[in-house]
C-alpha cells in the first residue's frame, strides 16, 4: 500500500514538475517576443528620428518635441506622418517652424471651427 502511494505521489510530482518547466519555457518565449518586439520599435523610431533630424529645423524639431511631452502618441502619429511625406517628397527640406505650424494645422482633425446653433 505504501509503494502505490509512493508511486502515485512520484507521478504527481513528475507531472508537477514538466508543468513548471513547459511554463518556464512559455515566460522565456514571451520575453524573447517582447525583447524582439521593443528592438523593432526603437529600430523604427530611431530611423524616424534620423529622417525628421536631417529634414526639419532647430525650431520645428523643439516644437514636435514639446507636443511629445503633452501628448506622446499625437507626436508619435505626427512624427511617422511627417517621415513619410519627406521620404516620399511631398514635403519640403529643411521644413521651419512656421512651415510645420502649417502642415500641423493641415493634419489637425480638431473641431475648432465648427459653429453651433441654437434654435
Amino acid at each position: 500500500m505504501a509503494t502505490a502511494q509512493d508511486d502515485e505521489l512520484a507521478a504527481l510530482r513528475a507531472q508537477r514538475l514538466k508543468a513548471m518547466q513547459d511554463q518556464l519555457q512559455e515566460q522565456a518565449k514571451n520575453q524573447l517576443e517582447a525583447q524582439e518586439e521593443a528592438e523593432q520599435a526603437a529600430a523604427q523610431a530611431a530611423s524616424i528620428d534620423a529622417v525628421l533630424r536631417m529634414n526639419l529645423a532647430p525650431e520645428a524639431r523643439a516644437r514636435l518635441t514639446r507636443i511629445g511631452l503633452a501628448d506622446p502618441q499625437r507626436a508619435q502619429s505626427i512624427k511617422q506622418a511627417l517621415a513619410i511625406k519627406f521620404q516620399s517628397g511631398d514635403l519640403t527640406t529643411p521644413m521651419s517652424d512656421a512651415s510645420l505650424k502649417q502642415v500641423l494645422a493641415s493634419m489637425s482633425k480638431s473641431r475648432s471651427n465648427a459653429s453651433i446653433r441654437r434654435i
